[in-house]
């Protein structure tokens, strides 16, 4: 949530950052109409303010007279009292409203895009921002896709995951499911060794929660609700983990925090259909593991650069094609400053896949979340977030299946074999 301050104070640059989400000239409004209930909530306050010092001071006088026996006096007071009481309680009651509806509007406003992001309308107009897909995998005409090579090796079951509970909840087993948990493994320990703290979150969280990292108001139809809880599925372990620190005062020394942990994550993709959500591609239930960290302001974007590169790396580890794309104003995320999207190349089906996105976005989440820390001049300040997939595992698996099969069988990638036990899968 951005803050009320900083729409005051940077009215312009504000709305040029809507421009590039594509905000349309009424839709723009909003940034006004923050702005007028603001001086109404700060006009109600004074009257507010004023009225209390009133009754304070009718108070005293009230005492006065009475010590001084001249109950007459005190009573006639009482009653303006009664009155002012009244007009208090109008008041007091208008505060609350406005302050509702201020905090409404405050929310269905996304972050202001750094300058880094292109305009652009969709994931047509994302930005390449490197490409290392030189030499992209011919399997030829044989090749077959992941869906394909599951039933022929044995590896995962969407039938089976449709008998247990429906469409989108792949049932992993035999190798593919070590093989599953090779990569969780593996992507653990490279976290380990970057020096992220492992964690194991709850995998279901509050509103409060949902909505400190911005996953509501914004995405209630892609999260599943259990409603006589009032508990969410969790979309991604950056909610639990990033609210760890929700209403936390870090100081200064505690720069970076670095947290990752691995958990399945639950989305219903509500509207996806066709041939791009076949196999695994896109489903309601995936492996994930996340990076997540906390920064100083000053660092983010230097942080944002390093998980980049940390992401760049275990994708080259597996020696899948990939390419880095910085995602366009259209397709940005609600709460983020500045996304890369990391793409793997899919052999068989001759299409790039997402597996990660890295983002910072800035005070946006910790606004909302009051992370704070004190700055060398004990000043409170908002801490930096950033997250990222490190890495995403279905499409993962999709791509490495279907990039290593040979006539004798899918290929274990190298830095795998340690964790699977086995070279090929045959």
């Amino acid at each position: 949530m951005l803050r009320l301050n900083y729409i005051r104070e940077n009215k312009d640059l504000v709305i040029k950052g809507l421009k590039v989400r594509n905000f349309t000239e009424s839709q723009l409004g909003i940034v006004d109409e923050v702005i007028r209930l603001d001086d109404e909530r700060k006009q109600n306050q004074k009257e507010l303010d004023d009225m209390r010092s009133q009754l304070n001071a009718f108070a005293k006088e009230i005492g006065a007279h009475f010590k001084k026996g001249e109950k007459d006096a005190a009573e006639a007071l009482k009653n303006k009292v009664a009155a002012l009481k009244d007009q208090n309680s109008s008041l007091g009651k208008r505060a609350n409203t406005i302050d509702a509806a201020l905090t409404e509007l405050l929310l269905e406003i996304p972050n202001v895009p750094h300058p880094s992001v292109p305009a652009g309308n969709s994931d047509a107009d994302n930005e390449v921002s490197k490409d290392w897909s030189s030499d992209l995998p011919d399997m030829g005409d044989n090749s077959l896709p992941h869906w394909e090579l599951a039933k022929k090796y044995n590896l995962f079951d969407f039938e089976l995951g449709v008998k247990i509970t429906g469409a989108g909840f792949p049932l992993y087993r035999g190798k593919g499911a070590k093989f599953q948990r090779a990569l969780i493994n593996f992507f653990l320990d490279e976290a380990h060794e970057a020096g992220y703290e492992e964690i194991i979150p709850p995998l279901l969280v509050n509103a409060d929660s949902a909505k400190g990292t911005g996953q509501l108001p914004d995405k209630e139809g892609q999260m599943y609700h259990a409603t006589e809880d009032g508990l969410y599925l969790i979309p991604t372990a950056e909610v639990p983990i990033t609210n760890i620190y929700r209403d936390v005062m870090l100081k200064e020394t505690d720069f970076p925090i670095k947290l990752t942990g691995h958990t399945p994550c639950f989305r219903r993709e509500a509207g996806s259909y066709g041939k791009d959500v076949k196999g695994l591609n896109r489903v309601h239930q995936f492996d994930k593991i996340e990076i997540v960290q906390i920064q100083h302001p000053d660092k983010s974007y230097d942080t944002l650069t390093d998980m980049v590169n940390y992401v760049e790396g275990l994708l080259q580890k597996l020696g899948l094609p990939y390419r880095i794309l910085r995602l366009c104003g259209g397709d940005l995320g609600f709460t983020s400053a500045l996304t890369f999207d990391f793409e793997v190349y899919s052999a068989a089906q001759k299409r790039w896949l997402e597996v990660s996105s890295v983002s910072n976005f800035e005070t946006f989440q910790t606004n909302r979340l009051k992370l704070r820390y004190k700055d060398e001049n004990k000043k409170t300040q908002l801490a930096h977030t950033l997250n990222g997939s490190a890495l995403a595992l279905a499409r993962i698996v999709a791509a490495l299946l279907e990039n290593n099969q040979t006539a004798a069988g899918i290929v274990i990638p190298e830095v795998l074999q340690p964790y699977t036990k086995f070279k090929i899968i045959n």
